[in-house]
């Protein structure tokens, strides 16, 4: 009697842990439950692949959604539409909210605000304080929590913690890896005057490239000390690649698609404020620093740190702008690009986005094309040809710093736990959401 399967993906090129080759998926409860040749077998829903990709889900662990408290620049559903739409099949979202996410009622609220209402599965961060750094050892292994998150430079929101004593607190405290904005919040302190009104490009003067590896070697050495394990989110700087490659014991990396795509000052030219964000896009020199950082190995994972602000926020002179811009709808599009011009392989954009992710947090079932796995399926037309538009983007906002790009490979379905909630450009089944679990916190505690 042929197998059953709730739902085949046939004939697609499956990208795993096993290479590439043309297979079919099958799906039972929400999980893969094989991969190969499944030609006799049957299943209640079929998906034709043919001529597509079929990748693990794409994880984003850095996205800011704005609820509770600012919803007018997004929200759990409009932040996860963008997900899903984009191919992205599960995020982490930040703390810095009105109130922030620094309590264990905060995460209870996101929790049960994303229940029925995000497209995605998910998880957040709970923020690290100086009033909070003896709490963070419970707090990080709260159903839900996908860790500590430190903001050691200021940037959208209150939560800051600058001084190495507040930063060894939370490090004395922590079990989990624990992820950094990492810019010396003393320097930004002393180079606030260098901003010229008006002028965007002064924000990489302001926020230079010392602020980033002053901030990120104080960090590598707290950790050391503590022999605790960090995550040194968006870096932005070739020197911060190069030192992060002798700290691999203790320190993961982040890299943006903004900051391996746009450079300064062309994209302050052509983008004004829609191109500061923190730390800032830096010079070419720069960006193929990080490039390096991809080639090496040093990088860890793609985040996309979607942050959105209104177009009418944006268009305050500088200094007066806000940092921030969004990014998770267009994560697979951009890099996608950068496979087809050769750039990276399509194998190491899926150790960024799914294995990676999985390493670097200790995903339980998720991360991997791979049975007994979580059926989370990013589903890709490689050979697509589309122009990223400010009117497609389903952000609140409505822009992205990348209209008027022309994407070469876009994705086309979005398949979490078995469930085919993206189809064409369509959310096709919404609100499936459910919470990201983790194995160093599985049953919570």
């Amino acid at each position: 009697m042929p197998d059953t399967y709730d739902l085949i993906v046939r004939s697609g090129e499956v990208v795993n842990h096993a290479g590439r080759g043309l297979a079919d998926v099958g799906v039972r409860a929400g999980k893969v439950a094989a991969i190969g040749d499944l030609g006799q077998a049957s299943a209640g829903a079929v998906f034709d692949a043919r001529g597509l990709t079929v990748l693990p889900g794409v994880i984003d662990t850095q996205v800011h959604f704005r609820e509770p408290g600012m919803e007018w620049k997004e929200d759990f559903e409009s932040g996860s539409r963008a997900a899903v739409l984009g191919g992205v099949t599960a995020v982490f979202e930040m703390p810095n909210t009105e109130p922030a996410t620094t309590d264990a009622p905060a995460i209870a609220d996101k929790l049960a605000r994303a229940k029925g209402r995000m497209h995605c599965d998910h998880a957040f961060y709970v923020g690290g304080t100086h009033e909070n750094a003896a709490d963070l050892g419970e707090l990080e292994r709260l159903p839900g929590c996908c860790g500590v998150k430190v903001f050691m430079g200021a940037s959208t929101g209150t939560l800051l913690v600058p001084d190495d004593e507040g930063v060894a607190a939370i490090l004395r405290h922590v079990r989990r890896r624990a992820a950094f904005h990492s810019e010396d919040e003393y320097r930004l302190a002393e180079r606030r005057p260098l901003a010229r009104e008006g002028d965007w490009a002064s924000h990489a003067e302001v926020r230079d490239a010392e602020c980033a590896i002053r901030s990120t070697r104080r960090l590598v050495a707290l950790a050391r000390a503590a022999g605790k394990r960090i995550h040194v989110l968006h870096v932005s700087t070739a020197e911060e690649i190069e030192f992060l490659a002798l700290y691999k014991d203790v320190a993961s990396v982040e890299i943006t698609p903004q900051h391996l795509t746009l450079a300064g000052p062309e994209a302050y030219e052509k983008l004004r404020g829609l191109a500061q964000m923190n730390p800032p896009i830096r010079d070419a020199g720069h960006r193929e620093g990080l490039w390096r950082g991809i080639a090496m190995g040093v990088a860890d994972v793609l985040g996309s740190d979607h942050a959105p602000h209104t177009r009418e926020e944006k268009a305050r002179p500088y200094p007066a702008s806000p940092s921030g811009m969004p990014g998770v709808q267009t994560l697979v599009p951009v890099m996608l690009t950068h496979v087809a011009e050769g750039r990276l392989s399509l194998e190491r954009f899926v150790d960024l986005t799914s294995h990676g992710p999985q390493r670097v947090f200790g995903l339980a079932g998720k991360g991997r094309l791979a049975e007994g796995y979580d059926a989370d399926l990013t589903i890709v037309d490689l050979s697509a040809r589309r122009v990223i538009r400010d009117e497609d983007m389903a952000t609140r906002v409505g822009w992205t710093p990348f209209d008027g790009f022309e994407a070469k490979g876009w994705p086309v379905a979005t398949i979490i736990r078995g469930r085919i909630v993206m189809r064409e450009g369509e959310v096709v089944e919404g609100g499936l959401g459910a919470p990201v679990r983790f194995l160093e916190t599985l049953g919570g505690g």
